[in-house]
């Protein structure tokens, strides 16, 4: 006997193709307007699936779906929104849907979708978690690559899966990792956030799992690590790349065991946090480098999630500069607004700060500009002097070592006027200099021009290092 499904839309329009469709597809359908008459059919136990758009003119699908959670908690609900926004697909889990689709949604996939339904043990079908008021809006954005990433984080928030977050820097890794924790069953513990890249590599076990008294020099009372201000909460590793190979092994034991030690310690410690890693290099170049554990990769990797660079999704340019001159406007700058001729410069630039450098053009253009409309020369002067700035003038050889030398002077500063041995500084310099080439020709793909320009070095001097640092160039590939 064929499924009976019920749908819900006051788009005629989209009643009609829905109908053709799901009956093509085999299914029986009934189909409404409204949400009282929905409702009716659910209540008298009709239908076997429901799909519904939220806004209807009697009644919102978000205040109907606990009513019909509790009535039929086995019933899927499959929800349909033009308000194509991350509260939205949240919304839409915690009130207990199965599966949430943006308008306009691909037809093939919903009815993938309902296969799956369908064919799900009642028991497994997800449940309704404890309804919310959620008013803020941690991502912006309705271009189709955010709309999978809502629909991703919404399934992830009643979970403790571990998490690795790649995009470039500036896209809102972080952002990613506190919406999974303020919106996900561990929201009323701490989140803690570590950057890998911030924190000399020599401090990295200690700031993780904490020491004891007397476990180094100048470790005069035991510290607390981030695993234990974390406890019961999400911690957040963010440049994971970053981590020494030491510390990867650490962690390591705490991902497969549960437990770690402290810095001088002996005494196993178990811990109950949720990990939610993040990177802006690929991690797989840095394996087939020696530089990152393999073992470590995968025991990250549970769910990888791709965080797309805003030149990729240019659309969500508009929302993201309404919202970040609201926020603006709340901090008490005056109220701007963008004219379209300046929107449309604005979606054209490649931003390479992300949505990181759209948020301070915002907030500079709030606080400097005394019109309240923004125009396309304001826009045009802005980005003309961010580019002048961040253009590197090309390096000669010479000063890029002097560049990495005036960065192991402040390292070796921390001898406080003992100086290492010759040799010693040497290797290090080759040791520093080295990742960072690797890291910039990965960043890179291999392009050895866009990596020079990256470094502002000439070509042929990065030619020269590459030969006599004995670095593998990337070459392409999955």
């Amino acid at each position: 006997m064929a499924a009976n499904i019920l749908v819900a839309d006051d788009d005629t329009a989209i009643r009609t193709v829905l109908n053709q469709a799901l009956s093509r597809a085999g299914y029986e359908v009934r189909s409404t307007g409204n949400a009282a008459t929905l409702w009716r059919w659910v209540s008298q136990g009709d239908g076997d699936l429901v799909i519904t758009d939220v806004v209807m003119p009697d009644e919102n699908a978000f205040d109907l779906l606990p009513r019909i959670k509790k009535a039929r908690p086995e019933l899927p609900v499959i929800v349909m929104s033009a308000q194509n926004t991350f509260m939205t697909a949240i919304r839409a889990s915690e009130r207990g849907a199965y599966e949430y689709l943006p308008k306009p949604f691909d037809l093939k996939e919903l009815i993938a979708i309902i296969g799956r339904a369908l064919s799900e043990p009642r028991d497994r079908r997800p449940q309704m978690g404890k309804p919310e008021e959620l008013d803020s809006i941690p991502l912006v954005g309705r271009s189709p690559a955010m709309q999978e990433i809502y629909r991703v984080l919404a399934k992830l928030m009643q979970t403790d899966l571990t998490v690795l977050i790649n995009g470039e820097s500036g896209t809102g890794k972080e952002l990613v990792a506190r919406a999974l924790h303020d919106y996900g069953k561990r929201r009323n513990g701490p989140f803690v956030a570590i950057n890998m890249a911030a924190i000399p590599r020599d401090l990295i076990e200690s700031e993780l799992f904490g020491h004891e008294k007397g476990a180094f020099t100048g470790a005069n009372t035991r510290s607390a690590g981030r695993f234990e201000q974390a406890e019961g909460g999400t911690l957040f590793l963010d440049e994971i790349g970053d981590m020494p190979m030491e510390a990867q092994t650490r962690l390591l034991r705490v991902l497969q065991q549960g437990e770690y030690t402290t810095v001088g310690g002996r005494t196993p410690i178990k811990t109950d946090v949720r990990i939610v890693a993040a990177t802006n290099k690929d991690l797989r170049i840095l394996i087939s480098q020696g530089l990152f554990r393999e073992d470590l990769y995968f025991r990250l990797n549970v769910v990888p999630l791709r965080l797309p660079p805003l030149r990729e999704r240019s659309e969500d340019v508009p929302d993201l500069i309404r919202h970040f001159l609201t926020i603006a406007e709340r901090e008490g700058l005056p109220p701007k607004r963008v004219d379209s001729d300046a929107v449309d410069r604005l979606k054209r630039y490649r931003w390479p700060g992300n949505v990181r450098e759209l948020e301070n053009l915002a907030r500079r253009m709030a606080a400097l500009y005394p019109h309240e409309v923004i125009t396309a020369a304001v826009v045009d002067a802005e980005l003309n002097q961010t580019s002048a700035v961040s253009a590197p003038e090309p390096q000669t050889e010479e000063t890029l070592s002097a560049s990495v030398e005036r960065h192991l002077a402040r390292y070796f500063a921390g001898f406080q006027g003992r100086l290492p041995p010759p040799g010693l500084y040497h290797r290090i310099l080759r040791e520093v200099e080295q990742p960072l080439l690797s890291a910039a020709l990965a960043a890179t793909r291999g392009n050895q021009i866009r990596a020079a320009d990256l470094l502002g070095v000439n070509r042929n001097t990065l030619r020269k290092k590459i030969r006599d640092l004995d670095i593998q160039v990337y070459r392409g590939g999955s």
